[in-house]
C-alpha cells in the first residue's frame, strides 16, 4: 500500500463547524448525523482520523480558515478580522488537543518531517498522523504580527484569498488586484519563508501576486481550465509559471472541478460518470505540460465543505484514494511516477522549504 501526502483538509473546520469527532469512522460520524439536513454533505462525509490511517495517508497539509466579510459581501463570515482570527486560534485549539491525544502531529521542521516519516513506516498500530499548518485565506491576519504570532505557532504554508474579494487579495468568484495591503503580506510571507498558495486567487490576483512574490510556492488544490472552464481552475499559462517556479499543484477531488458540466446541489456522480479516475485527465495535462510528473500531488479536499453527494461515485472514505496506485498504472504511469504523484514530490518540496 503506497504513502500517501493529501496537501488539502480542512480538519479543523470540520471538527468545530460541522461538530465532527474525527476519532471517530466515517460510518459512525454519518449516523450521528443521519437526521441533519443544515448542510448538503450531512451523513455523507467521507474523511476521518481512522480513514487516514487505512488510506495510508499518513501526511497532510492541515487548515485554519475564517473568512472576514464587510457589509456589501453576501458570502458567510465573521463581521471583523479580530472574530476571525479568534476562530483560527479556537481550530489551532483543536489541532492542539489532538496532539496531545497522539491523533495529530504538527510538522514544523525538515527534521520532525523526516522523523515522522520515519516513525509512521516503523509503527504498524496507533500510527499519528502528521499535518503541516496552513492558513486558507488571510483575512484573519489583522496585523503582521499576527501573522508573527501564527509562524511561531507552526504556521507554514498560507493562501492570501479564499472565496470573494479579500483584504489582502481577490479569491474565486471576484476579480480585482493585491493592491497595498497583499504586497505588505507578500513582503512578510517571503520574510518568513512561508510557502505561498496560490490556489483560489482570481486571475489578476494570481499575475499580480507572481511578479511580487519570489519565495516558495504551491497551489493546494486546484484543476485544470482547459478541462474544466472555470477561473478556480488554472489556465495552461498559470500551469507554465507555476512549472518554472518549480511549484506543485494538488489535484481536488471536489466534483464541480473535475468534470465540465457538474451543477452543484442537482448533479449526481453516477448518472454523471464521475469516477476517482477522472482526476487523471487533469494530472495528464499537467504532466504533459510539465513533461515529467515532478509537479503534482494529491490535494483532494474532501473535506471541503462536501461528502459523497460531490465526489466520485467510486470513492466511499477518503482511504479509497488508494484505488488511484492501480488506476495511475494501468494509465502507463510508472511506479516512480506513482510515488511521484501519491506523496514524494510533496515530501519533496516540504524538505526543500521548511526550516531545518
Amino acid at each position: 500500500m503506497k504513502f500517501i501526502f493529501d496537501s488539502h483538509l480542512d480538519l479543523s473546520m470540520n471538527a468545530l463547524e460541522w461538530n465532527r469527532d474525527f476519532r471517530l469512522p466515517v460510518n459512525s460520524i454519518r449516523e450521528r448525523e443521519a437526521n441533519m439536513e443544515d448542510l448538503p454533505d450531512r451523513g455523507r462525509g467521507t474523511v476521518s482520523f481512522p480513514s487516514l490511517r487505512k488510506g495510508n495517508i499518513g501526511l497532510c497539509v492541515a487548515t485554519l480558515i475564517a473568512r472576514y466579510v464587510k457589509p456589501e459581501n453576501s458570502l458567510p463570515g465573521w463581521n471583523s478580522p479580530e472574530q476571525a482570527w479568534a476562530q483560527t486560534q479556537g481550530q489551532l485549539a483543536w489541532y492542539n488537543e489532538m496532539e496531545s491525544q497522539k491523533e495529530l502531529f504538527q510538522i514544523k521542521t525538515v527534521k520532525q518531517l523526516t522523523e515522522h516519516l520515519k516513525t509512521w513506516q516503523d509503527n504498524r498500530l496507533n500510527k499519528t498522523i502528521g499535518y503541516v499548518l496552513s492558513l486558507e485565506g488571510a483575512d484573519s491576519i489583522v496585523s503582521m504580527n499576527h501573522l508573527e504570532i501564527m509562524y511561531q505557532k507552526g504556521l507554514r504554508a498560507i493562501g492570501p484569498a479564499h472565496y470573494g474579494p479579500g483584504t489582502y487579495a481577490f479569491g474565486t468568484d471576484s476579480s480585482g488586484g493585491i493592491g497595498k495591503k497583499g504586497k505588505t503580506l507578500l513582503g512578510k510571507i517571503q520574510e518568513l519563508n512561508l510557502i505561498l498558495d496560490v490556489t483560489h486567487l482570481c486571475d489578476k490576483s494570481f499575475w499580480e501576486t507572481i511578479e511580487v512574490y519570489k519565495g516558495p510556492i504551491w497551489a493546494s488544490h486546484s484543476n485544470c481550465r482547459e478541462l474544466v472552464p472555470n477561473e478556480r481552475q488554472f489556465e495552461d499559462n498559470q500551469i507554465k509559471v507555476l512549472l518554472e517556479r518549480d511549484a506543485i499543484i494538488g489535484m481536488a477531488l471536489d466534483a464541480w472541478m473535475m468534470i465540465p458540466g457538474w451543477q452543484r446541489g442537482i448533479s449526481n456522480p453516477k448518472s454523471s460518470g464521475l469516477i476517482i479516475e477522472s482526476i487523471v485527465n487533469h494530472i495528464d495535462h499537467i504532466c504533459q505540460l510539465a513533461g515529467n510528473s515532478k509537479h503534482i500531488m494529491i490535494g483532494s479536499d474532501l473535506d471541503g465543505g462536501f461528502g459523497n453527494e460531490q465526489c466520485p461515485s467510486d470513492l466511499n472514505t477518503i482511504a479509497d484514494l488508494q484505488k488511484l496506485d492501480n488506476i495511475l498504472s494501468k494509465r502507463g504511469y510508472s511506479e516512480n511516477d506513482i510515488q511521484n504523484i501519491l506523496s514524494k514530490n510533496g515530501i519533496r518540496f516540504l524538505l526543500n522549504n521548511l526550516p531545518n
